[in-house]
Formats: C-alpha cells, sequence, structure tokens
C-alpha cells in the first residue's frame, strides 16, 4: 500500500503544479514583458503535451515496469521543474513546462492502473474515494496558495515550493516502489504517436485558440481554429483506424478494445462532460467573480476553497458508499447536483451576494464528489485486467479533450457577450454578466446528458484474484 500512497503523493504535487500556474500568467506577462497570447503559451503547451503524452501511456505501461514509468515520470517532472525555476526567460520557462507536462501526463493514468491491479475490488470505491480526494484538494489549494505565494515572494517560488517535494518523491520511489504485472516487448509503432500527436494535440490546440480569444476585445479567433480541429479529427481518425488493424496482434498504442463494454463507454462520456462542466466552470469563475463581482485574485480562490476542500474530504466516504451500495446511489443524485448548480450560476447577477456563489459552489463540489468516484470504478472494473492502462489511457485523454472543449466553449461565449456590450458602452461588469449566465445556461444544458446517463451505469462483476506482482 505505501506504493499507492506514493503515486497519491506525486499525482498530487503534478496536480497542484497545473493549477497553481493558471493564476500566476498575469504576472508573468508583466514580469516577462511578453504579450497575453504569448504566455497563453504555458498554459497552451502544457495542455498539448499531455494530449500527446496520455494516450501513450496504455502502451508504456505494458513495455516497462512500474518503477521504470515512474522514475522517468517524476524524473522528468522534477526536471522540468528545476528548469522553470532557473529560468532567465520565456522560452526556457516554456521548454521547462513542456518537461514537467511529459511527467505529469503519465502520472495519473499510471495511479489508477497501479490501483486497479493491486487493491481488491470490494476496496475499490474506497481507494479510487483517495484519488477524487488528491483530484480536488490539488485544484483547491492550487489558486489561493498561487495567490499568496505571487504577492510575497514572487513567481519563481511557485517551483521553488514544489521541486523539493518533487526530488522527496523521486527518493522515496527509487527506494519503495516494486514492480507490478508483467510487460511484454511488442515495438512501439511511431507512426501511431504520430497520428496520435496530431489527432489529439490538434483538436486541444485548436479548442485552447477559443478559449484565449476575445477576453481582450478581439473579435474572435477566426476561421484558424477550426481548420486546426477538423485536421485534428481526421489524425484522431487515422490514428483509430491504425489500432484497429495493430491490435490484431496486440501491437496497438491504444488498445481500441476498452470500447467494446457497454458499462466503460456509458462511463466515459459521463466522465468527458462532467470534465466539460467543471474545468469551463473553473476557468470562467475567477473571470466572473474578479471581472463582474469586483473581487480581487485571493478572495477569488477563497470562494471556490470551501467546495473543494468539502469535495476532497468526501472522497473516501464516497467510496465506501459505492463499495456497499454501487455507483447509481451515488452518480444519480451527484449528476442532478452539478446541473443544479450551473442553472444556479446562470441566474447569478453582479449583486448576488458573496456567500451564495460559495453555497453553489459547494453543491457543485458535493455533485463531483458523488461522480467521480463511481465513475472511476466503474469503468475500469467493466475492463480485463490486461486492459486496465489502456482504459485508464483513454479515460484521462478523453477528459483532457473533454476540459479543453469546455473552457473554451464557456469563455467563448462569456467573451462574445463581453465584448458586444462593450462596444456598446457597457462597464465591464455589465457587459460580462449576461456572458456569464449565457456560458453557464448552455453548461447546465449539456450537464443533463450525464444525469440521463447516470440512471444506466452498473457496478462491475469484478475479479478478487490477486494481482501478479514482479520484483
Amino acid at each position: 500500500m505505501r506504493v499507492i500512497w506514493l503515486l497519491l503523493i506525486a499525482a498530487f504535487v503534478a496536480i497542484l503544479n497545473e493549477t497553481t500556474m493558471a493564476i500566476a500568467i498575469p504576472e508573468l506577462n508583466v514580469t516577462l514583458g511578453i504579450p497575453p497570447e504569448q504566455g497563453q503559451w504555458l498554459t497552451s503547451a502544457f495542455m498539448l503535451t499531455m494530449a500527446v503524452v496520455i494516450p501513450t501511456t496504455g502502451f508504456l505501461l505494458q513495455r516497462f515496469t512500474t518503477r521504470q514509468v515512474f522514475l522517468a515520470a517524476i524524473s522528468a517532472f522534477a526536471l522540468g521543474t528545476l528548469v522553470c525555476l532557473v529560468a532567465p526567460g520565456f522560452l526556457t520557462l516554456l521548454v521547462g513546462r513542456i518537461i514537467q507536462a511529459a511527467g505529469t501526463g503519465v502520472m495519473i493514468p499510471l495511479l489508477m492502473t497501479t490501483m486497479m491491479n493491486v487493491v481488491p475490488a470490494r476496496s475499490r470505491g474506497r481507494m479510487m474515494g483517495r484519488v477524487g480526494m488528491v483530484m480536488s484538494l490539488a485544484p483547491a489549494i492550487g489558486p489561493t496558495l498561487s495567490g499568496v505565494v505571487l504577492d510575497t515572494l514572487g513567481w519563481r517560488w511557485l517551483f521553488g515550493i514544489i521541486l523539493p517535494i518533487a526530488l522527496v518523491a523521486m527518493g522515496l520511489g527509487a527506494k519503495w516502489m516494486t514492480n507490478l504485472g508483467e510487460t511484454t516487448h511488442a515495438p512501439i509503432d511511431v507512426a501511431s504517436i504520430i497520428l496520435s500527436a496530431l489527432g489529439f494535440g490538434g483538436i486541444v490546440y485548436g479548442l485552447s485558440q477559443f478559449g484565449g480569444h476575445g477576453a481582450d476585445g478581439s473579435s474572435g479567433p477566426g476561421a484558424l481554429p477550426w481548420i486546426i480541429i477538423a485536421a485534428g479529427v481526421v489524425f484522431l481518425a487515422l490514428f483509430v483506424w491504425r489500432q484497429l488493424v495493430l491490435q490484431k496482434k496486440d501491437d496497438a498504442l491504444l488498445d481500441m478494445r476498452v470500447f467494446l463494454s457497454r458499462n466503460y463507454v456509458l462511463s466515459v462520456i459521463i466522465m468527458a462532460v462532467v470534465a466539460l462542466s467543471m474545468f469551463g466552470t473553473f476557468s470562467l469563475l475567477p473571470q466572473y467573480l474578479q471581472n463582474v463581482v469586483g473581487l480581487d485574485a485571493t478572495q477569488s480562490g477563497l470562494v471556490l476553497l470551501p467546495g473543494s476542500i468539502l469535495m476532497g474530504v468526501l472522497g473516501p466516504v464516497m467510496g465506501r458508499i459505492y463499495d456497499a451500495r454501487g455507483p447509481r446511489t451515488l452518480l444519480i443524485p451527484g449528476t442532478i447536483m452539478i446541473a443544479a448548480a450551473m442553472f444556479f450560476y446562470a441566474q447569478a447577477t453582479v449583486v448576488t451576494p458573496v456567500w451564495m456563489l460559495v453555497g453553489i459552489q459547494m453543491i457543485m463540489s458535493l455533485g463531483l464528489a458523488g461522480s467521480f468516484t463511481p465513475l472511476f470504478s466503474a469503468s475500469l472494473g467493466s475492463l480485463e485486467r490486461r486492459l486496465y492502462s489502456h482504459g485508464s489511457a483513454a479515460l484521462n485523454t478523453l477528459q483532457q479533450v473533454a476540459g479543453a472543449a469546455g473552457t473554451a466553449l464557456l469563455i467563448s461565449i462569456y467573451s462574445t457577450y463581453l465584448h458586444a456590450g462593450e462596444l456598446e458602452g457597457l462597464s465591464t461588469p455589465e457587459a460580462g454578466a449576461p456572458g456569464a449566465q449565457a456560458a453557464f445556461l448552455v453548461a447546465a444544458f449539456i450537464a443533463l446528458v450525464p444525469v440521463v446517463l447516470a440512471f444506466f451505469i452498473r457496478k462491475p462483476e469484478e475479479d478478487d484474484a490477486a494481482p501478479h506482482v514482479g520484483h
């Protein structure tokens, strides 16, 4: 069980790093003397690298030992953090972010695959609840920590605080990490990696262009993002076709047989829509709170903090309920709460009390806590053991794409209203309020899809056979 806790710590640090950077971009633009569209690449390049790396993890976790993959991932993350810490300028900082993302992209699939292999089926919900705790506490602490560090110590300390923790995790991994499961010797297919990078990377990059435009008063991103997304879809189709060919001899980079499980497919669809709603909301809320409500960055982080802490604390509790009662007991009310929170946000105005916004966010966080654990457990638990790594890779990749789509969609709607209102002579709060309402209303209707699908998710009948542990 030390291996699980080690992976949880590593995943926590990786997610914390990702969430602290978002709030630091404006200050980095000023400090480094770069325009906003260039600073946006510190986020876009990270997302792009994740979108390229995650689909390969299914292959990597079968081809190499757990120990090798973990040490490579945490070493890459630590190296990237060091490069960012000492970066003299933008380009070096960007390179450091890309190296960080290469390690981060492996970490979550590795954690989930290892957990599925090590933890007996009867206890999986409880352990997946701990994954949910990590995935919610890190984003809760990240923005607040970032605000305090930026105000008192400067941006380099965002990496200076994280680097020692990463180095400790690397040292503990070298001492404690054991090899789990058996490795294969299938050759890696270079064409699949290229198609995956162009497909997933193209879609995520195209979507990120929508999310990065409009807020500065520009008229919009134009046709280029659509062209990039269309090209990404074509390359993705070619990637899928190649995997279907290669999996006949078990050489696929990402085995498509995971999608033969109806329970897995439904769980992944719900997870993708929930990720779309969550990432979109977490991207739009700070802008709404600062531009419309008039809070500063630290206050905005504090509005999100209670709900995220609640979500983290409830993770293990939700896991126990899943183990005892199955997924629907949590998933049906959880998805209803997420949709309800979106509809509540769509009614918020300039004069909505802050305590009410905190309450709405707590409702949404409670819904997310009730959704993540059963979705993680039911999706991967529906697969054969040999497909766990591929199922985890596909799930995390689609989460990444859906998160980019949610961010792009909600920010684009908000920015369109904001720009149109400012052209009419309205103040930023007056122009931004209807934009935020419209964006949240669209997200609310999208969030109704998981409410319907939640009724069809079942708890898998899983084999409790002991996993094979190598040496």
